[in-house]
């Protein structure tokens, strides 16, 4: 049965400029600015939280199901992301906009001036699962991840109606949806992804408290950064995994959704929670051992040392009889 993973995609556009944008800057004329920078590189990385996921359930075996919208500039991102083992046959192509795209420009005080282009993500609004699952199979799971706002209503609306098991993952979204719609992604799903941040947003936009988070969703799976990860269900005690052991932190971003592609891979392996988490948390390490988020890369072998290293025998041998 597969994993359909509904989210953004989309690319960084990364510059540097040599200079300070402060120098530039003139206090008196800020409302009729009008400057350009001339950039030392640019650096191209692929994302989007959805991409991002799915690009690591390939290196873990699995053939995810891409859900979202892109433009027609996604021709090399597709053959990149199907040499990796992911099914991008469900992308909807925007006959009018490119694909999602963040443009940044970084000076060497850290100061940066940037921009997102939503682009073809707001048509994933368009795209209906009923006919994916059709072609596809029964899904494990739906994950809802952050996107277009009414596309992720509309694929946790589907889901209910159609009894597909969702996981809410809103991570990004959170910061700019009001509690209302916050409380209809994460009503009813079996599964509730955060951070500790997150958890806290969620509860305060709400208006529910932990115990009713919890009573809504089937398990809450919170990230703790460098201390691990935290699962909880109504009435049982929570289950707390430690990070993977000598981890070298380059660069963060991507880890979160690294973690859940180990997670949700080890679940269709048929693990419990502890073997997930574990194998979300060493997954998680490979990301953040290297700059861009899908630029990591391990054979099974590697990647079941790793677990053994960090976790023990045991947790090796089983995740040994899964991945490949």
């Amino acid at each position: 049965m597969p994993l359909l993973i509904a989210g953004s995609i989309a690319t960084d556009h990364l510059m540097s400029f040599g200079g300070r944008f402060a120098d530039s800057l003139v206090v008196e004329q800020l409302d009729k600015i009008s400057l350009s920078f001339l950039v030392d590189d640019l650096e191209i990385r692929r994302g989007g939280v959805a991409a991002n996921m799915t690009f690591g359930l390939g290196r873990l075996g699995l053939t995810p199901v891409l859900v979202g919208a892109a433009g027609e500039d996604f021709a090399d991102y597709r053959s990149w992301l199907e040499r990796h083992g992911v099914d991008c046959s469900a992308v909807r192509i925007s006959e009018t906009k490119h694909t999602a795209r963040f443009v940044c420009t970084t000076d060497p005080t850290g100061a940066q001036i940037a921009s997102f282009y939503p682009g073809a993500m707001s048509e994933a609004r368009l795209i209906e699962l009923a006919p994916i699952v059709a072609r596809v199979g029964a899904p494990d799971y739906v994950l809802i991840g952050a996107d277009d706002p009414d596309g992720m209503l509309r694929h946790t609306e589907e889901c209910r109606q159609r009894g597909y098991p969702f996981i809410a993952d809103p991570s990004q979204q959170l910061a700019f949806s009001g509690g209302e719609l916050i409380r209809d992604l994460i009503d009813g799903a079996a599964y509730l992804f955060s951070n500790e941040y997150e958890s806290a947003m969620i509860e305060q936009k709400t208006g529910w408290t932990a115990d009713e988070v919890l009573s809504r969703v089937g398990v809450q799976v919170t990230t703790l950064g460098k201390d691990g990860v935290r699962v909880q269900a109504a009435g049982a005690e929570p289950l707390v995994v430690s990070a993977a052991a000598d981890v070298t932190a380059v660069e963060p971003t991507g880890v979160g959704d690294a973690f859940r592609s180990g997670f949700l891979a080890a679940l269709s392996w048929g693990l419990g929670h502890e073997r997930a988490c574990q194998v979300g948390c060493v997954l998680a390490a490979y990301v953040v051992e290297t700059v861009g988020t899908q630029e990591y890369s391990f054979t099974p072998g590697e990647f079941v040392a790793r677990v053994v290293s960090s976790y023990g025998d045991e947790a090796g041998a089983e995740v040994s009889a899964h991945i490949g």
